[in-house]
């Protein structure tokens, strides 16, 4: 199969760029040949906000491109991973104008928030996904802290809206969780077109012994990931648990000012692939304190991987992914106090523990291999094809 996969890259690497690439890979390993299209937001960065406004409304350069590159090269599915800002949904219309089914993954809440996330001031935020136009997020500048920039995306969405982008000109949508696919649903998606498929890791990194003695956080040092509550937690609570932080964000002198007044914490900076696989693997458990829904978080299923358990906020993509009390514990969202107890519970109760990591492993085994989201990945292409 003769496969289009585009993608814009963010500024800062995240998630979704590593998972642009997983797939690619994974459909080149299996002999399919992968057309690339790709932008970046440095060039975003460099254009004036008229300019910035009308790409990302309809980026004519890029229905221009692809409709040339479409015409050369002759896919059977066009796949579009994250189209926003520069792809533009006018990209949709080039596939389709060739005749070309259309696949869109969802793996953020773009469609239904400008922020994409679904968060504001401490706390999730609906009162944008409840109404097509999205005036509360330009009232209180969710994007980029500017209303400006916010009432683009807001009339971008809203257009598309209205001239019946997101029902007629994608073919299917993938999301990552039964979780989204009820909240794009109850926000006017087709239940339909939308297919679940979840992320993967490949290759997977072995399971661990977890004999460590510590906790551990891997992510981005910033407010929705709840780092607030964990700090608060180790820092009032005092679990009794080591806790090691990998990552940085803007909340990173925080974390460095948290470590430096408690001994128990410790901010262990960005770390490579190995490193961290091996962190985890010797890890009591996973801390995912995140405050908002996520799309469908890498680190947890590289934990399942390794054997290690997951202590989650009951919130959102994590509480769907962790079983509470099979592959990990559940505490309640913002809760300092409840993430302590589950911690402690875990180093407290090593039997259970183990035997929560064993069932991380075979999740790990039974949804999140390659060869399991292949399956999944081509039967979506063949049912559109």
């Amino acid at each position: 199969m003769r496969i289009l996969i585009a993608h814009n890259f963010y500024q800062q690497p995240g998630g979704e760029d590593e998972s642009f690439r997983s797939e690619t890979a994974l459909l080149e390993d299996r002999g399919h040949t992968v057309i690339r299209y790709t932008q970046h937001n440095d060039a975003f960065a460099s254009m004036n906000s008229l300019r910035a406004a009308q790409v990302t409304f309809w980026n004519r350069r890029v229905y221009n491109e692809l409709r040339a590159l479409i015409r050369r090269e002759r896919p059977d599915v066009a796949h579009f991973q994250n189209t926003f800002p520069l792809i533009s949904p006018a990209a949709y219309y080039a596939a389709r104008a060739a005749r070309v089914p259309v696949v869109q993954t969802l793996r953020n809440y773009r469609l239904l928030c400008p922020s994409a996330v679904c968060f504001r001031e401490g706390q999730v935020c609906e009162l944008c996904a409840q109404r097509h136009l999205k005036w509360p997020g330009v009232r209180y500048a969710c994007y980029r802290q500017s209303r400006l920039a916010t009432a683009v995306v807001a009339l971008m969405l809203v257009s598309h809206h209205y001239a019946g982008t997101w029902q007629r000109a994608v073919d299917r949508y993938i999301v990552l969780t039964e979780f989204a696919r009820q909240k794009f649903v109850a926000n006017g998606l087709p239940a339909g077109k939308i297919a679940i498929k979840p992320n993967f890791v490949h290759p997977a990194p072995a399971a661990g012994d977890g004999t460590g003695g510590y906790a551990l956080f891997i992510g981005r040092l910033s407010p929705e990931k709840g780092i607030e509550t964990m700090l608060e937690a180790w820092q009032t609570h005092a679990p009794g648990l080591p806790l090691r932080l990998i990552g940085d964000g803007p909340l990173r002198e925080r974390v460095q000012q948290a470590a430096a007044q408690h001994p128990a914490i410790t901010w262990l900076g960005r770390q490579p692939n190995e490193q961290v696989y091996s962190w985890l693997q010797h890890a009591t458990c996973l801390v995912f304190p995140s405050l908002c829904y996520e799309g469908m978080p890498r680190v947890i299923i590289e934990a399942f991987a390794t054997g290690t358990p997951v202590i989650a906020s009951n919130l959102g993509a994590a509480a769907e992914m962790i079983q509470d009390g099979e592959t990990g514990l559940h505490f309640r969202a913002g809760d300092a106090h409840d993430l302590a107890v589950k911690a402690a519970q875990v180093f407290e109760q090593p039997g259970d523990s183990r035997q929560m990591g064993k069932a991380a492993r075979e999740e790990f085994e039974a949804n999140y291999t390659a060869e399991r989201n292949y399956e999944q990945l081509m039967a979506i292409y063949e049912q559109i094809v």
